[in-house]
C-alpha cells in the first residue's frame, strides 16, 4: 500500500525556547513520505539561528512579517504539497519518532479529519486529552485539537482556508465550518502529540479569556445557520460570560 504524503507545518515567532524540540520531533520521524514546512514571522530572539541549524532537514521555510497566526498558517498551506496536513506549532512536539508511521496506517479517502489523543504539558506535568470530534458541541466550543489532528488537503479546497480576521479562534472557525458542511471524522485512540500550555489560547487571565470569548462569539455569528440558533447563542453568551468571569475571579478558570 502506498504511503500517504503528509505535510507538517510549523509556524513560529520568537520561539527560541521550544522550537528545537518541535523541529527534532518532526525530522526524526521514521516516516519518509513527508515534507516539513516552517513559517516564521520574522523572529529576532535567536529562533532563526536554530532553524538554520536544521535547514537541510526542512523542505521549505521562510521568515518574514505576517498578519498573524492565521496568515502564517495559510502561507504554510499554500506551500504544502501533501495529501494530508498537520499543523504543529512551535510550542508543540510529536510524542515519539514512530507516531507518523502509525498514524499513516489509518489515513483513508473516506474521511476528512483524523483525530488522535493529545497530552497537555503544564510545567512538565502532562494530562491526556481526548478530542470530542465534530458533534453538537461544535456549536459552542471546538471538539478538535489541531496539534493532534491530520486533515485531508481536499477539505481546505472544499471549505476554504483560515480566516485572518481572527487572532485566536481561526481553528475553531475552520472546524465549525467543517462541521456545518458535513465533514467526516475518524478517531484513532493513540497518543500523538504534546501541547505546551504557553500559547495565546492557553491564557487564563480574564482579559485573555475575554478576548478569546469575543472571537468565539464572532465565529458563532459568522457561521450561524438560522434565527433559532441565533437565539440559542444569545442565551448561551448571556449566561456563559458571567459564569466564566465568576470562575476567573475565584481562581477556577
Amino acid at each position: 500500500m502506498d504511503q500517504s504524503f503528509i505535510s507538517i507545518i510549523t509556524i513560529s515567532f520568537n520561539a527560541k525556547k521550544h522550537i528545537k524540540q518541535t523541529i527534532q520531533s518532526v525530522i526524526h520521524q521514521n516516516y519518509s513520505n513527508k515534507e516539513y514546512i516552517l513559517i516564521d514571522a520574522g523572529s529576532q530572539d535567536g529562533t532563526i539561528e536554530i532553524i538554520n541549524k536544521y535547514g537541510k532537514d526542512i523542505d521549505y521555510w521562510i521568515s518574514e512579517p505576517d498578519k498573524g497566526i492565521a496568515d502564517a498558517m495559510n502561507k504554510g498551506l499554500k506551500a504544502a504539497k501533501g495529501d494530508y496536513i498537520l499543523f504543529l506549532h512551535s510550542d508543540d512536539y510529536l510524542i515519539n519518532e514512530n507516531v507518523l508511521s502509525k498514524a499513516s496506517q489509518f489515513l483513508d479517502h473516506d474521511h476528512d479529519i483524523f483525530l488522535f489523543d493529545l497530552y497537555y504539558s503544564d510545567n512538565g506535568n502532562k494530562t491526556k486529552a481526548k478530542p470530542r470530534g465534530l458533534g453538537w458541541w461544535m456549536n459552542f466550543k471546538t471538539g478538535v485539537l489541531h496539534q493532534s489532528c491530520i486533515c485531508s488537503k481536499i477539505l481546505f479546497e472544499k471549505i476554504g482556508i483560515f480566516d485572518t480576521n481572527y487572532k485566536i479562534a481561526m481553528d475553531y472557525d475552520f472546524f465549525l465550518r467543517a462541521y456545518r458542511t458535513g465533514a467526516k471524522t475518524r478517531y484513532i485512540g493513540i497518543p500523538f502529540s504534546v501541547m505546551r500550555k504557553t500559547g495565546i489560547s492557553s491564557r487564563l487571565d480574564w482579559p485573555g479569556l475575554r478576548e478569546r470569548f469575543d472571537e468565539e462569539r464572532q465565529v458563532h455569528l459568522k457561521n450561524c445557520p438560522n434565527y433559532f440558533m441565533r437565539l440559542i447563542y444569545l442565551i448561551y453568551w448571556s449566561a456563559y460570560i458571567p459564569y466564566r468571569y465568576l470562575l476567573c475571579r475565584t481562581g477556577r478558570s
